[in-house]
């Protein structure tokens, strides 16, 4: 098993929805290990790989995958492969968002961040890799049913009409109303959630069976609320927040012009914002029953969180 980067420890969280999370970040943190141990690799790029990969995080995007799948009526075991998948595709996308040609970021997860650690042109091909890994992961861990469909959500919200899309509107729209700034993170962060949460009703399908028409859209309301509220969240931390609670360069956003929620409509304005779409994904959640119940006290967390 590769060693965990060094860190002050990993994040510290707290209140009931944790209670109930934290043996599954924790084996989370596990699979994700076992996913980049003992490969046949060059040991500097699966060094740069590990690091990013296993630095302490809330693991918030494989949480949602494990919630989906266990609201379904499936366990962790059929979850871990989708779990893995996103969280690689995640990383991945931290990686190369933080270089220099694009945010040009030198801490994330309270560490130097890979290009700062392992150097611009290593941190690339660590991103790489961690993007590829993650089909390999689909493709090795269902049956091909599941494996396709999982690997064609994955794709779509990883390519260019999700993150990258995203992320090039992010870096070519100065200015905007915010119609296109919630269409830049509808892309760039609502299309992973969206994602994350479908790979977890598609791993469950495997041993529960077919679902039922409507949990894919109740599903799809859950995580464009949610992944909404969480950048309202993220952009009024960016605003006021710091960086030893973020893990990250805080207020840079306002430092460079971009634009963000607090700039548009005010802080107060989306504080009450990130609140009401905290409820309309709690609303979601209640429709898939007592198995929703963790998805609707985790986005009350998001809207409500301080890292």
């Amino acid at each position: 098993m590769p060693d965990r980067p060094a860190t002050g420890g990993r994040p510290v969280l707290s209140g009931s929805i944790w209670d109930h999370l934290e043996p599954r970040r924790r084996a989370v943190e596990d699979a994700l290990a076992a996913a980049v141990a003992d490969r046949d690799w060059p040991p500097p790029l699966r060094e740069a790989m590990a690091y990013s990969l296993l630095a302490p995080g809330k693991r918030l995007r494989p949480l949602l995958t494990l919630l989906a799948c266990e609201a379904m009526g499936a366990g962790f075991r059929q979850a871990v492969p989708a779990c893995c998948a996103v969280e690689l595709v995640h990383t991945y996308s931290l990686i190369h968002d933080d270089l220099p040609a694009m945010d040009d970021d030198d801490l994330r997860r309270g560490l130097p961040t890979c290009h700062k650690k392992f150097g611009e042109a290593l941190a690339i091909l660590a991103g790489d890799a961690l993007l590829t890994l993650a089909f390999e992961v689909l493709a090795t861990g269902y049956e091909p049913k599941t494996a396709a469909v999982s690997s064609a959500e994955l794709a779509a919200a990883a390519g260019a009409a999700g993150m990258v899309g995203g992320q090039v509107l992010d870096l070519t729209s100065p200015s905007m109303a915010i119609d296109g700034l919630e269409d830049i993170h509808r892309r760039k962060t609502g299309a992973l959630f969206r994602a994350a949460l479908r790979l977890g009703v598609y791993a469950a399908r495997e041993t529960t069976g077919d679902e039922g028409p409507h949990v894919l859209e109740v599903i799809d309301r859950y995580a464009a609320a949610f992944g909404l509220a969480f950048q309202v969240t993220d952009d009024l931390l960016d605003a006021e927040g710091t960086d030893d609670k973020a893990g990250k360069r805080v207020g840079k956003d306002a430092a460079r012009g971009k634009l963000t929620y607090p700039g548009l409509l005010g802080v107060e304005a989306s504080r009450r914002k990130a609140m009401e779409l905290g409820q309309e994904a709690v609303t979601a959640a209640g429709r898939l029953g007592p198995g929703g119940q963790p998805l609707a006290d985790l986005a009350r967390y998001v809207v409500n969180r301080d890292r």
